[in-house]
């Protein structure tokens, strides 16, 4: 046995055990960073209110006006805040992993308008207005899109990232043109539509956080058990077949938790588009392809970068806001931009 052979199990687990160590510490400056976006979420708004009155409203509802706008504006919107981007990060992560597509990305590939498309079937047809009404809409608008997309991207084959992505492509000019054919139809409809449309977490009542946050949690803690058969399937299906997963539930499973979370993520808060994009190119920066910790950094990440989003709104034209579906896009746009423009874009 020569002296580098001997050596190398060690330097092997040294390797590895820093690895870990560094992926670790990532994530303890993410959550880090969350409670930060969620101090500053509860905190800053149009009226100004002191850090210190904020924390003591918080835990002692007194019915002072500051506590009416901590407790029945702010705080709703921060925790459906971290429900909404824990579930399109997971979402995007989920995708992404599915179709080995890292331009892949809940809106990007339609799945979010087809949710957008059951709530204006819902709202120009029956009636519904609001969120716990059209969130049985959305998450069928949802399936049906996510579905169809895997369908035509397949095709009777293995789907690939360039047929996901002209799947994708079609179906959302498709559904785009149905929307609006039938907005300029029904004024109404419209009317209400647009408030929702432009994807914001403003103005959603307590009732609108109770209704979708099942659905986000069970899409959630589906999504982070589904690591270690997101790297099977990354091998492809031969190699995961050899190791014992099955794929066809694998993708099975992973629709259930794309819809579940875009449907409900979509029904809230309208579309919001790149989320689903940044967050898992961000965790691979600091993970790597182990998908175990991909999800869990998305599920970090996520919330704190709609959060962040969500507050650059209220500050940047206060004492108006941005919607936080208008300032991920500005954001969102450039990136995709670069990852299309990088010489050879890799298959996950």
């Amino acid at each position: 046995m020569t002296p580098t052979t001997a050596v190398r199990p060690a330097t092997t687990s040294r390797d590895t055990l820093s690895r870990t160590g560094r992926r670790g510490a990532g994530l303890v400056a993410g959550l880090a960073a969350l409670a930060l976006a969620v101090g500053l979420s509860i905190a800053v708004g149009s009226r100004w209110i002191g850090a210190g009155t904020v924390w003591q409203v918080l835990w002692h509802d007194d019915g002072s006006p500051s506590a009416v706008i901590v407790h029945q504006l702010r705080l709703p919107r921060t925790l459906l805040g971290l429900g909404v981007g824990a579930a399109l990060g997971l979402a995007g992560t989920v995708m992404q992993a599915l179709t080995r597509n890292p331009l892949a990305e809940p809106g990007l590939l339609g799945v979010n308008l087809g949710a957008a498309t059951g709530v204006v079937l819902a709202i120009a047809f029956l009636g519904i207005g609001s969120a716990t009404g059209y969130v049985w809409f959305a998450f069928a608008g949802a399936a049906l899109t996510s579905g169809a997309v895997f369908a035509l991207g397949g095709s009777g084959r293995a789907p690939t990232p360039e047929r996901q992505v002209l799947a994708g492509v079609s179906l959302t000019a498709v559904l785009g043109a149905g929307v609006w054919a039938v907005l300029v139809t029904r004024r109404e409809a419209f009317d209400r539509y647009r408030h929702w449309d432009v994807g914001s977490l403003a103005d959603r009542e307590t009732a609108t956080v109770l209704q979708v946050m099942p659905f986000l949690v069970a899409g959630i803690l589906l999504a982070v058990t589904l690591g270690r058969q997101l790297n099977a399937l990354s091998m492809g299906d031969d190699s995961a077949t050899a190791l014992g997963a099955r794929p066809g539930r694998i993708r099975a499973l992973g629709m259930i938790t794309i819809t579940l979370l875009c449907g409900g993520a979509t029904a809230a808060c309208g579309p919001i588009w790149f989320l689903g994009l940044a967050v898992p190119y961000a965790a691979r920066l600091f993970t790597g392809s182990d998908h175990r910790w991909i999800l869990a950094y998305s599920l970090v990440l996520g919330p704190t970068l709609l959060l962040a989003a969500d507050v650059a709104g209220r500050v940047l034209v206060a004492p108006a806001e941005l919607p936080v579906g208008v300032v991920t896009a500005f954001l969102g746009a450039p990136l995709f931009i670069a990852l299309c423009r990088r010489r050879r874009l890799s298959v996950l």
